[in-house]
């Protein structure tokens, strides 16, 4: 799936949809790096893509980039709220509150 995608961008093809699958794959395959990139981009085509901004943010996490997830997160929950997109709007809230209980654990 991966591969396919890829040729697709390759081939000239570039949108939110193409990225956000392409950064999914990535994530996916364990490769969270590829995945920031590709998701990145989604959210530059469709900065209301709230699925985009969660898996984002889910990207950095991997990375060990708290602070970057928490922002893709805050984010996505205000593209989440301009689209009404209310399961994404929840998911996202639930990441942030995790990140804030591991923040206060820590100290």
């Amino acid at each position: 799936m991966r591969e396919r995608l890829q040729a697709l961008l390759d081939a000239g093809r570039d949108d939110a949809l193409l990225r956000f699958g392409l950064g999914n794959a990535c994530l996916q395959a364990g490769d969270p790096a590829a995945a920031t990139t590709h998701l990145t981009a989604a959210t530059r085509h469709d900065p209301d893509y709230s699925a985009a901004w969660k898996l984002l943010g889910k990207a950095w996490l991997a990375l060990g980039r708290d602070d970057d997830a928490e922002a893709a997160w805050r984010a996505g929950l205000d593209a989440a709220a301009r689209r009404g997109d209310v399961q994404s709007s929840k998911e996202m809230t639930v990441f942030l509150r995790r990140i804030e209980r591991a923040r206060h654990s820590k100290t």
